[in-house]
């Protein structure tokens, strides 16, 4: 069961993880959570890196959809400037929005990563649906109060990870 939580691969954050490396796995979508993955979870608009980084796919083919548990307005307000697809109030874990997403982009889940900062919705959700997924270490170091509670669990599920040999990568920065 604890390996549902366990991503496929593991990044320091999003600007480790290379269009033409994407590309030459046959990846054509991500599937990528907002907050505290693509800019802090208070940051109303993308930086610079940032839009460099989404230009970057955009030139190599690779469509982005953001799929993010918060509001419409949160998501809107970051995404449209992008013109970047997006699926609020997701409910991650649940496979809905990542199915939904696909059919967006007009991709398969061999053709699809999901990448986020959380085991407890971002991975656990793309483990569950069958994609492949990359954890980033979270762009900020506070969270909002339901994110907070969740760090507590997965604090203890990376523990038993790192006791199991299964990673050992949960204490680097």
């Amino acid at each position: 069961m604890l390996k549902k939580f366990l991503p496929s691969e593991y990044v320091k954050s999003i600007y480790h993880i290379k269009a033409q490396d994407l590309k030459a796995k046959g990846i054509k979508g991500i599937i990528t959570d907002l907050d505290n993955t693509l800019v802090e979870w208070d940051r109303p608009n993308a930086t610079p890196m940032l839009i460099n980084w989404l230009e970057e796919l955009k030139r190599n083919n690779i469509k982005v959809t953001i799929v993010s548990n918060n509001n419409e307005q949160r998501v809107r307000i970051f995404s449209d400037p992008l013109r970047i697809p997006f699926i609020h109030k997701a409910r991650k874990p649940l496979g809905f929005a990542f199915r939904k997403a696909i059919q967006m982009m007009e991709t398969t889940k061999d053709e699809t990563v999901i990448i986020g900062d959380q085991l407890l919705t971002d991975v656990l959700g793309g483990n569950r649906a069958g994609f492949y997924t990359i954890l980033v270490i979270p762009v900020a170091n506070s969270d909002g109060f339901f994110t907070r509670f969740n760090r507590t669990i997965e604090r203890r599920i990376m523990a038993n990870f790192k006791r199991k040999g299964l990673i050992d990568w949960e204490d680097e920065k």
